[in-house]
């Protein structure tokens, strides 16, 4: 979410009516007037727009001071402020949002240049227009492409390439031979192509097998603070065009991760698991090794997942069920400190009825 606007909004003023078309919606309500900025419901001034996505904070909008409030069309807000707010209603709250805050907060421009700190490999190609900041290290062979931004103290070993138009953020380390598409962004301490963990155990002594594959990112990808994606043993480690990988999540050796997927915060992805197509991960789920999770599946967050979930599926828990059978299996574990409490009375009124039939 963008920090609560200042009515110095990057963007510029743009009238309520205008907001609305911006974001293919439909003003619900006579107010008009110049928006300075988007902020929350509890934060919003009358100069600025806010949202509601989320029915658990319809309690919100009668105190809000937003000149409008982005809605879906189907929203039906509380009778008390039904006359007193105007809505711009979308088919997706969230997707106008995010054009909102672009609006105002547009992304920095940042001219091409080369930090004199920046310590670059004679044979590294660079293309036009590239930014590189501070102590950046650029290997032998490396390739940059157009456009693309390198923050201050990133690491691109030898052979690693980097498309056009990406982003990589402060401290961001690429190991040899990694690949990265166009449009990537990946944000600061990321580690990508870090050795697979993998080993042979000889007696009482592990031995290490070399992990000499590659690592493939598509294009579109954005990958977070922390994260690591080990390089293949032999092969390649892929992550398909469109996925999204939240902060601190790690992904095993010789994984592949279908287009368009989310993975959440603090999720491990164990060694040559295959990831579907559109598949969503909740935050700090674990998944084994050598598995396949089929197009579209969702895994809720916290589940521990010991085998193949097929495409489609929606699973939770640890062993995972499938979801459904999760929470009946949920909502019985809360019944059973009295069931126990039960078992017990009928233990003892059974013991009793022993004792008199003696």
């Amino acid at each position: 979410m963008a920090p609560h606007s200042d009515g110095c909004a990057n963007g510029g003023a743009i009238t309520l009516s205008d907001l609305a078309r911006l974001v293919g919606g439909a003003l619900d309500g006579d107010i008009d007037g110049n928006i300075l900025g988007i902020a929350r419901l509890e934060d919003a001034t009358m100069d600025e727009v806010s949202f509601c996505a989320l029915r658990e904070y319809r309690g919100h909008l009668s105190g809000t001071g937003a000149a409008a409030v982005i809605v879906a069309n189907d929203f039906e807000p509380p009778r008390d402020v039904r006359d007193k707010l105007a809505f711009i209603r979308v088919d997706n709250p969230y997707l106008a949002v995010a054009q909102v805050v672009n609006h105002f907060f547009p992304e920095d421009e940042f001219p091409p240049s080369i930090h004199p700190s920046a310590v670059i490999d004679d044979s590294a190609e660079i293309g036009e227009d590239v930014s590189v900041d501070a102590r950046v290290v650029i290997g032998a062979n490396c390739a940059i492409g157009a456009r693309t931004r390198l923050g201050v103290g990133c690491v691109l070993s030898e052979d690693a390439r980097v498309g056009s138009d990406c982003h990589l953020l402060p401290n961001v380390t690429l190991y040899p031979a990694v690949v990265i598409g166009d449009r990537v962004v990946i944000h600061a301490g990321a580690v990508v192509g870090s050795d697979g963990f993998g080993y042979a155990t000889e007696g009482d002594k592990h031995v290490k097998i070399p992990q000499v594959g590659d690592v493939v990112i598509g294009d579109d990808v954005e990958i977070g603070a922390n994260a690591c994606i080990d390089r293949a043993a032999l092969g390649t480690t892929l992550i398909a065009d469109g996925t999204k990988i939240d902060n601190l999540v790690q992904i095993g050796h010789n994984c592949e991760v279908g287009p368009n997927s989310i993975l959440c915060g603090q999720v491990g992805v164990s060694g040559s698991t295959q990831i579907g197509e559109g598949v969503l991960i909740g935050g700090q789920a674990g998944l084994n090794g050598h598995l396949t999770v089929g197009d579209g599946a969702m895994i809720a967050g916290g589940s521990g997942v010991t085998s193949s979930v097929p495409a489609g599926c929606q699973v939770g828990g640890y062993p995972h069920l499938e979801a459904s059978r999760w929470r009946r299996v949920v909502a019985a574990l809360r019944t059973l400190p009295e069931l126990g409490r039960r078992v017990h009375r009928l233990e003892a009124m059974h013991a009793g009825e022993k004792e008199e039939e003696e």
